[in-house]
């Protein structure tokens, strides 16, 4: 069961190295296997595709199978029971409206010497985004990935997931497709369904962009055509650290950690707490807890093997320890959260109180599930509307406003030893000394 740690300033070095992850042996192997499968997809395109799917699924596609169109999703999503379907749509809904929020338009200045200095906000045309299928079917997922799409204004956003072994697409995925406003779903997974992605296949079309979490399979695929396509971040396993005082309830606290550790085995579940007694507390309800779960045998070895209750001397430390493990879902649980917040430095997502756990987030509350995992909170941000938008600077300089800048420019350039970039500002100094830039003779 899940480790208790006395955690100061004599051992915290020691905490950290015990809280990394493990070194995956099995991620150098996958590696093989993922670039073996990119070259192939490459190569052969729909042949290697389908290769692949039958060989990993246990499907048989074609191309006139493999593709679901909009019709196809509706008639597939009106199988879905009315009252999950209406649930669907009330998060998208509140998913839609977050997002939003953070929609950007192009600007423009125009300064008094005729500078005109702006950007141009454009939405990337088309984006492929990954749903992962297997023993989860997220929905959730699919609409944290499109939504934003759309609301930044691509117009081309198709789905790619596994089927299941009858070759079918799930209505409650079709559902969130269809709300969402996938234009098409490709029945494919795994490093074939990136690779199809980023370099295009006979039915598959290329995307300028990958999005979506999936297996290590998946996120050493999209690291391996990084470059070919954008792609939004590598994600891992689930994570999630609480930060706990001695008034939080313990049956609350083992819930939430449980509810990342059900993902996967190497899913990370971290308290932080100023309470022994509470720690104590929390431990025997994880205990109890981990026996009701449907996926018990998953998130028992997830908190044996990768989970772990800090006990520290105050909130200031445990501040200092959370921001140090930059952690995807950050809760405190704690009085008066908010007066903490400023002090939060590296998180994917904050939940404030007792009322605000962590899976208001993954499904209902609006801001974007996909975040940033493995200590990356340092330097990545949730996934957003501005990750489906491409900026282009503008720069347009007046007479007037290039012969007062000419002189500084020159010597840069020269500073630099490029004197091509400062003949281009002489000749036209020179140009308008003889003739003036409009061409007449001085």
């Amino acid at each position: 069961m899940i480790e208790i740690m006395d955690v100061n300033d004599g051992n915290r070095l020691d905490f950290m190295r015990k809280i990394r992850r493990k070194s995956d042996d099995h991620a150098e192997a996958a590696a093989k296997v993922v670039d073996e499968i990119i070259k192939d997809v490459r190569t052969r395109g729909d042949e290697a595709l389908f290769y692949y799917t039958e060989k990993f699924d246990k499907v048989k596609l074609d191309p006139s199978s493999v593709i679901m169109d909009k019709d196809e999703i509706a008639k597939v999503a009106a199988r879905l029971d009315t009252e999950q379907y209406a649930v669907i749509a009330r998060a998208a809904e509140r998913i839609e409206r977050f997002h939003n929020l953070q929609k950007q338009k192009s600007w423009f200045e125009t300064r008094e010497n005729g500078e005109i200095l702006g950007q141009l906000v454009n939405p990337v045309e088309s984006v492929g985004a990954y749903v992962p299928g297997g023993t989860q079917v997220l929905s959730s997922s699919l609409l944290m990935n499109v939504i934003p799409a759309k609301v930044a204004g691509v117009k081309n956003v198709a789905v790619c997931t596994p089927p299941d072994k009858n070759g079918e697409i799930s209505p409650a995925l079709c559902a969130a497709a269809k709300i969402a406003g996938a234009e098409r779903i490709y029945k494919v997974g795994g490093a074939q369904a990136i690779a199809a992605l980023a370099y295009g296949t006979e039915t598959v079309k290329k995307a300028d962009k990958v999005v979506g979490p999936g297996n290590i399979y998946v996120a050493l695929a999209k690291k391996a055509v990084f470059g070919q396509v954008g792609i939004d971040s590598v994600a891992g396993p689930s994570e999630i650290a609480i930060i706990a005082d001695e008034n939080a309830n313990p049956a609350y606290v083992a819930a939430d950690l449980l509810s990342q550790a059900e993902h996967d085995v190497m899913a990370r579940a971290i308290c932080i707490t100023t309470s022994k007694k509470l720690a104590d507390a929390i431990k025997t309800e994880l205990e109890n807890q981990i026996k009701l779960l449907s996926r018990s045998a998953i998130a028992e070895a997830s908190v044996r093997d990768n989970g772990i209750i800090a006990v520290v001397k105050d909130i200031d430390t445990a501040l200092c320890i959370a921001n140090e493990i930059a952690p995807e879902h950050l809760e405190l649980c704690i009085e008066n959260p908010f007066a903490y917040l400023p002090f939060i430095k590296n998180a994917g997502a904050v939940f404030l109180g007792a009322y605000s756990p962590e899976p208001v987030g993954d499904y209902y509350a609006g801001p974007n599930h996909v975040l940033p995992t493995g200590e990356s909170s340092r330097f990545f941000s949730p996934l957003s509307v501005e990750d489906f938008v491409k900026k282009t600077s503008i720069i347009s300089f007046s007479k007037a406003a290039f012969e007062q800048s000419a002189p500084d420019i020159i010597k840069f350039a020269e500073m630099e030893g490029l004197g091509a970039h400062a003949e281009s500002i002489k000749i036209r100094l020179r140009e308008e000394a003889t003739q003036g830039f409009g061409g007449e003779t001085k």
